[in-house]
């Protein structure tokens, strides 16, 4: 079977041709700027589909009609490509997991203790000739709530107990996790100082916290996202960010991404903005790479698989 990676960085190159050498794999590796329209031409005669970043629109997707894999640098692949479409046109989607779990909830932590303590307003004050204190808070013995308790919660879960914050979180499924106590979401969402989302996006989540749920939040929480920005109702956010509803919000991911010029988050007092760059760690990127090829490994030698 034929793959093409169709949009291989820079920065991954000299990663994805030193581990090619430990796999028994062919790919055509794409390494230039294209239009999204132009895929169905590049994807002409391939099997395999490897994907880092590139959302794939249905009228696009529906001509790709070589297309039996799809594989995604990623757990999201709802935000890049229609899955019920690739599933009538047979397409098979391939996830990886757990790459980056460490690399994805340091930055959220990271996150969070900078948005307590005013830290990139600060920055941006001083260098611009200011200097200007802004109050922060501690967080030692104050609730975390996390919602999603898979890898990164529950690395998330480790390393906000180690800071002394009273950790709860809650799952879809029962997770047992010796750094968090399990309660209700009405509990998480009433009783909690920060909040921080690490669920999967898919047609169950899919603004998962919407103005009901904001409005049922400790009034001035700490909202911190690193998980997928469909997740939250950004119309919602930016009114309790306005009210004071919700005090703060670190954000790593949005709906639409780059975040568009003049989008209301770009000018809001009491936020703090990545841009989405939770997973990206050398150490990360390598255990991506890898895992990747796995799966095209395994697709391109069924019989090895099934050994």
């Amino acid at each position: 079977m034929r793959a093409k990676y169709i949009d291989c960085g820079p920065n991954q190159i000299p990663l994805w041709r030193t581990a090619l050498a430990d796999f028994d794999i062919e790919v055509d590796v794409n390494t230039e700027p294209f239009s999204v329209e132009d895929l169905p031409a590049m994807l002409d005669g391939y099997d395999i589909c490897i994907d880092d970043h590139t959302k794939i629109p249905q009228e696009v997707l529906s001509r790709c009609t070589d297309l039996r894999h799809f594989v995604y640098f990623g757990t999201g692949a709802a935000s890049i490509l229609d899955l019920a479409l690739a599933g009538q046109m047979g397409i098979e989607v391939h996830t990886i997991r757990n790459y980056g779990d460490t690399t994805v909830a340091e930055l959220a932590a990271g996150l969070m203790l900078g948005a307590a303590r005013q830290i990139a307003a600060q920055h941006h004050i001083i260098r611009g000739g200011g200097w200007t204190k802004l109050q922060g808070i501690e967080l030692r013995g104050r609730r975390i709530g996390l919602i999603g308790l898979g890898g990164i919660g529950r690395e998330m879960a480790r390393i906000c107990a180690g800071i002394g914050l009273d950790v709860v979180a809650w799952n879809r499924s029962p997770i047992a996790d010796a750094h968090a106590a399990s309660v209700s979401l009405d509990e998480l969402l009433a009783t909690s100082d920060v909040i921080s989302l690490h669920l999967a996006l898919n047609d169950d989540t899919r603004g998962f916290l919407d103005a009901d749920r904001i409005a049922a939040m400790k009034r001035g929480v700490l909202l911190v996202n690193t998980a997928r920005g469909a997740l939250l109702d950004e119309a919602a956010l930016v009114g309790a960010l306005e009210s004071g509803q919700i005090g703060h919000a670190a954000l790593d991911v949005f709906e639409t991404e780059p975040l568009p010029e003049h989008h209301p988050l770009r000018t809001a007092p009491n936020v703090t903005l990545t841009a989405h760059c939770g997973f990206w760690t050398e150490a990360s990127t390598i255990n991506q790479v890898r895992l990747v090829m796995g799966i095209v490994e395994a697709i391109q030698s069924p019989l090895r698989r099934s050994a």
